[in-house]
């Protein structure tokens, strides 16, 4: 919502500075998000008199002007505009001064050979209107030198302020005044409406054909005969220009103005091209509406419709038709102020994709009250802007009743926040924001006004009045301290995420917070992609999919920032993932990306020796670093070769227990993914289903075994087994581990060999094992016979045989 200042005191009388008005806006609740000032932007420009137009040597089109802009000996400047002339006064810009509508900051620069020492603005380049044909012209009498903003009336700062869905009523500015009024920032003075009298019946009849009344309860008409459309006056276009919208003609402004102004759409008919009467009635499946904004839709029978007897006119509250608009030929004009169901409303917009001023009030539920006095007030501006002759109104249905009373003590302000005000501040509070107060007691009874439907209860009125109080009036108070241990309040699973942040960053990784919404493209790459994840009205077009793994928006921030030279980049995310619309679908994952040589170790080169590049392998780390973080126990996780389709087959693995219970995987990007997301490598990733771990124990089973530290020397062995090419080196290990329990207490893979003196089809895994003596030192004797253990239980398991 936007307003300029100037409007708002037209409603609000008041001597608050902008910044005093823009404090008061946030401290009630109308939270300012920007602040226009055009006084400080148009500064540098002064009104100037061109003392001389001379042709340019080398360019038709161009002029030489000398240019007095009060500042002394004038200044030589090269315009294009066809109507620079000798003894014009217009708008100067002096190097250095930025230009909104272009983008730059002028200097002094050299234009077919003529050195040009600042521009002539048109309003166009003011951002003043669409007008760029030629410079601004001023009156004879604007002062030369004059700062031209304060001498045009531009001298008005523009507020920006987010209003909340319950408040509809801040969405006018007479409703921001009465806003501010209440926290003491002035009187209200916004004028009453009065009535226009009609001459003789509205000869368009209204027809309200709805199931639902409750949908449509009241619609007013009214015709105006014989006005004369066109541009509307300056006032209104500029009102309309400060707040980011474009005049159209008069008729069409004044509905804009309307809308702004008191937060009440209207909508505008030419008469001549509405046949018959109007009906207002659900949609029909397969009909078409070419609305104002150029575009045809396709509605149902969800949507109500204005319509007469050639079709769909207007799509109710939404936006009317094309076919029906006013022109600069429209004569006869139909004014419409109508009550729409907001949900209806809501529902409409969403399902077309359509949205407008008028959707955004309605929907948020406009006052019902002002549906005839909205009317009135507009037929007057149409009478006074464009003349004619209006009829009386016709109304269908019934503007609803709205009073309600609530009983209200005003304890409970101090019960629900601790604020302790006199009742006659609360009262006075109440009265200045529209509500009537009934009753003398410690409990009266209070009456919403009609343009508060969110009001519902006793906790509605409270808010109202601390707003409005204060909330630095409330005074902090610490919360009672409980007694005794507390009780953790994170779940398992929040728990988790803590911990492989932590786990994560420690390993040298830099959290990203990616968005949860990717491209189709990216979504079908990870092996999602389906309608049920297609988002309805995506913001972009690139973030049409809810994401199916983590991995896609990691790869994207990696490859953004190699393209600004930092290649070697170490990723990770904890967020979550949807694998289909329905809640089971939902998970939360952890995963991490490597870039480059970005390794656990450390990245980039060094005099020493230069870090390698990311493996397979450092994302392996990764993920059980994570798993024993997490307290998971890794004995019985199976790895087995290969991974979703998204990673390299022969260089990712799949964590799981068992062959259902899959956790997580790990590995180098498939070449073919990287294609598809203009992705560059080396690239490592691995991705956890914490929400598939195993859940950690209520109670231990049983107590830690004790810590034994045994007196003797452990002792190594090394053995080189050949075995066939596709035995796992995991199954290998396995096998030697059990050997003997008692004695071996580590097993580890130091070297893989295929090649000359190898069997062709085999390979060669040498293994280190590591023996722990406890009771006595071990012979020789006992040391070949655990190596012959070592030797049977890798050829009955794999086949492996000692190398020779």
């Amino acid at each position: 919502m936007k307003f300029p200042i100037s409007w708002l005191r037209e409603h609000l009388d008041t001597d608050a500075s902008t910044q005093d008005i823009v404090e008061a806006l946030t401290r009630v609740g109308l939270e300012v998000e920007s602040v226009r000032d055009r006084a400080v932007e148009l500064a540098p420009y002064r009104i100037a008199h061109i003392v001389s137009a001379a042709k340019h040597p080398n360019a038709d089109k161009l002029r030489v002007c000398m240019v007095d802009d009060g500042s002394g000996a004038p200044l030589q400047v090269v315009c294009g505009a066809p109507n620079a002339r000798a003894g014009l006064k217009s708008v100067f810009a002096p190097p250095g001064t930025y230009v909104p509508a272009k983008d730059i900051t002028l200097s002094v620069g050299v234009i077919r050979g003529v050195e040009s020492r600042g521009m002539l603005c048109s309003a166009y380049e003011l951002e003043l209107s669409e007008d760029h044909d030629g410079i601004i012209e001023l009156p004879d009498d604007a002062p030369v030198g004059a700062a031209f903003a304060p001498w045009a009336g531009l001298d008005d700062a523009v507020i920006e302020i987010s209003v909340t869905p319950n408040r509809a009523d801040a969405l006018g500015v007479a409703g921001v005044a009465r806003d501010l009024a209440a926290a003491g920032l002035g009187r209200v003075k916004t004028p009453a409406v009065t009535p226009v009298p009609g001459k003789g019946p509205n000869p368009v009849g209204v027809r309200i054909a709805l199931d639902d009344p409750s949908l449509c309860p009241a619609f007013a008409l009214r015709l105006v005969r014989g006005v004369k459309n066109g541009p509307s006056p300056e006032w209104l276009q500029k009102k309309l220009r400060d707040i980011g919208l474009r005049p159209i003609n008069a008729l069409v402004d004044i509905t804009n103005y309307m809308t702004f102004d008191r937060g009440r759409p209207l909508h505008v008919f030419d008469a001549a091209k509405v046949k018959g009467d109007l009906v207002v009635r659900r949609a029909r499946d397969g009909e078409e509406l070419l609305a104002l904004d150029g575009r045809t839709y396709r509605l149902d029978s969800s949507m109500v419709v204005i319509a007469d007897d050639s079709g769909v006119e207007s799509l109710a509250g939404v936006m009317g038709g094309e076919l029906s608009g006013v022109t600069d030929d429209t004569t006869d004009v139909l004014i419409e102020s109508a009550l729409w169901n907001a949900i209806n409303i809501a529902r409409t917009g969403r399902k077309l994709g359509l949205t407008s001023d008028a959707r955004f009030r309605f929907e948020r539920g406009v006052d019902p009250a002002l549906t005839l006095p909205g009317m009135e007030m507009a037929t007057q501006l149409v009478l006074d802007i464009c003349g004619g002759e209006p009829t009386e109104v016709t109304l269908a249905g019934a503007v609803p009743e709205t009073k309600r009373v609530i009983a209200f003590p005003y304890s409970e302000v101090k019960r629900l926040t601790g604020l302790e005000l006199d009742r006659a501040e609360m009262r006075r509070i109440l009265e200045s924001l529209g509500f009537a107060v009934a009753g003398e007691g410690e409990t009266v009874e209070v009456t919403p006004p009609s343009w508060r439907a969110d009001v519902e209860g006793k906790a509605d009125l409270v808010e109202e009045i601390v707003r409005i109080a204060g909330l630095d009036r409330v005074t902090a108070a610490p919360l009672p301290r409980p007694e005794g241990l507390t009780i953790g309040v994170l779940t398992p699973l929040q728990r988790r995420a803590r911990t492989a942040r932590r786990l994560l960053a420690a390993r040298g990784m830099v959290e990203a917070v990616t968005y949860s919404f990717i491209s189709a493209k990216e979504a079908e790459a990870f092996g999602g992609g389906s309608p049920g994840l297609k988002l309805a009205n995506p913001i972009a077009a690139d973030m049409s999919d809810m994401r199916p793994s983590l991995i896609p928006g990691l790869l994207a921030a990696a490859q953004r920032n190699a393209d600004r030279g930092y290649p070697d980049t170490a990723l990770f995310e904890v967020g979550q993932t949807f694998a289909s619309d329905e809640p089971e679908g939902q998970a939360l994952m952890a995963a991490g990306v490597r870039r480059g040589t970005a390794g656990h170790a450390g990245a980039g080169r060094s005099w020493s020796g230069d870090a390698k590049p990311v493996d397979v392998f450092d994302a392996k780390d990764d993920l059980f670093a994570l798993l024993a973080a997490l307290g998971v126990s890794t004995a019985g996780a199976q790895i087995t070769p290969g991974g979703p389709a998204w990673l390299h087959p022969g260089r990712s693995g799949t964590v799981q227990f068992g062959p259902k219970a899959v956790i997580g995987w790990f590995g180098e990007l498939h070449p073919a993914t990287l294609k598809a997301l203009d992705v560059k490598g080396p690239l490592a990733a691995f991705e956890v289903n914490l929400s598939a771990l195993p859940a950690p124990r209520a109670k231990a089973t049983r107590a830690k075994a004790k810590l034994q530290l045994p007196d003797l020397q452990p002792l190594g062995r090394d053995f080189a087994f050949v075995v066939d090419r596709d035995v796992a080196a995991a199954d290998l290990v396995k096998a030697v581990a059990g050997a003997d329990r008692n004695l071996i207490v580590d097993v580890g893979v130091f070297d893989v060999y295929e090649g000359e003196r190898v069997p062709a089809g085999k390979k060669s895994v040498a293994i280190s094992v590591t023996l722990q003596p406890r009771e006595k030192t071990l012979t020789d004797a006992e040391i070949e016979a655990v190596s012959a253990k070592i030797v049977a239980a890798a050829a009955k398991r794999t086949g492996a045989t000692l190398r020779g």
